[in-house]
């Protein structure tokens, strides 16, 4: 399938999704990995994770970048060799990526009821306006605050970092889609705006809720 959606949010900001229905050896068709890539995907011991992976390559392409543009640092963190931020992400059969001249994270995530088991692992500041009785308001509200501190921790990429401990996000009301957090970490404290929305497929089952920041 060919690119699912484009968001242009500024002038210099551009998040593009691609919903992967494509078979790995049409994906691998399209594509021109360099070594170093090649083997990481042969590493990789699940399809579909081999299938996300083309698929950002896909994305890129469609910015006009290639494999050889797209890196990675010691931490695992995507880069370019230009001035441009790129951020990825992946879940089921989503791969996004958010490209901007504004350091930038993104993450995306099915809506699912297990999160509700989990939720003592990653809120504590956040816990003063969640709602569990309300449980799909509850469990939309958790995804994306999963969301928003897993965007924030890629762009600090900052060993010790929790989700729990470190990243707050203010309350937030799910009609308007966006909000601010904050990161608290050693003698740093950084602000970030928050921009969520939902993502649903015709061809698979489930909501997604896309995330990205922009540290201020």
């Amino acid at each position: 399938m060919p690119l699912y959606k484009t968001i242009q949010f500024n002038k210099t900001t551009k998040i593009l999704i691609w919903e992967i229905t494509e078979s790995l050896e049409e994906l691998l068709s399209k594509v021109v990995l360099k070594e170093k890539t090649q083997k990481r995907l042969e590493g990789m011991k699940s399809q579909m994770h081999q299938r996300a992976f083309l698929s950002v390559r896909m994305l890129i392409q469609e910015m006009g970048f290639t494999d050889k543009d797209l890196h990675y640092d010691e931490f695992g963190k995507p880069y370019f060799d230009c001035h441009n931020h790129i951020s990825i992400t992946h879940s089921y059969h989503f791969s996004a990526i958010i490209i901007s001249d504004e350091k930038v994270g993104i993450d995306m995530e099915l809506q699912r009821e297990k999160i509700q088991r989990i939720a003592d692992k990653f809120t504590d500041f956040e816990c003063s306006y969640l709602k569990p009785e309300f449980v799909e308001e509850y469990i939309k509200k958790l995804t994306v605050i999963w969301g928003a501190k897993e965007a924030i921790f890629k762009i600090r990429n900052e060993k010790g970092i929790s989700f729990k401990d470190h990243i707050n996000v203010n309350n937030f009301s799910l009609k308007e889609n966006q909000t601010v957090s904050s990161l608290h970490f050693d003698d740093l404290i950084k602000d970030f705006d928050v921009h969520y929305q939902e993502v649903r497929s015709d061809n698979f089952e489930g909501i997604f809720t896309l995330v990205y920041a922009f540290e201020k």
